[in-house]
């Protein structure tokens, strides 16, 4: 399954919550239904899952734990606050280079509505998902222009 595919599943989930339970909950709340709402949709999912970081040539173990791990390809982190700050973001990104997971999916179920509360974050370069095996480059004077293989 596509990566497009999981984090589409994911989030049809979290509206089902959110629509469900509401805001206000705590996140550990959230984080035990969302896990089996997507399991209920067939993919694997694992909660707290440790995640080791590597560094200077040594490995700790107590590095961070992802919320959920759908299918072992795409991190979730559940956040239940007023509103999602630039740190989360920047929470996830670090995730996801830590852990070798492409994309990740930071919901915050702390708003009123969930429209807005949603961020997909992939680490590394981002795929044109309009038009597969395209890239840009600069001719001579600068000027972009896209070019297909």
């Amino acid at each position: 399954m596509e990566l497009n595919e999981l984090s589409r599943i994911v989030v049809d989930a979290a509206y089902e919550v959110h629509r469900g339970l509401g805001p206000g909950l705590l996140e550990s709340v959230y984080e035990v239904v969302l896990a089996e709402t997507v399991r209920a949709r067939g993919l694997k999912v694992e909660r707290q899952k440790p995640i080791p970081i590597r560094f200077d040539g040594q490995v700790f173990d107590e590095g961070f734990r992802a919320d959920l791990i759908v299918e072992g390809r795409v991190l979730v982190e559940l956040k239940s606050v007023e509103q999602l700050a630039r740190v989360h973001k920047k929470q996830v990104l670090t995730y996801l280079k830590l852990s070798g997971i492409p994309l990740g999916l930071l919901i915050n179920f702390g708003g009123e509505l969930l429209k807005g509360n949603i961020e997909r974050l992939v680490a590394g370069e981002v795929p044109d998902l309009k038009r597969r095996n395209s890239f840009r480059t600069e001719d001579s004077e600068g000027t972009d222009r896209g070019d297909e293989r």
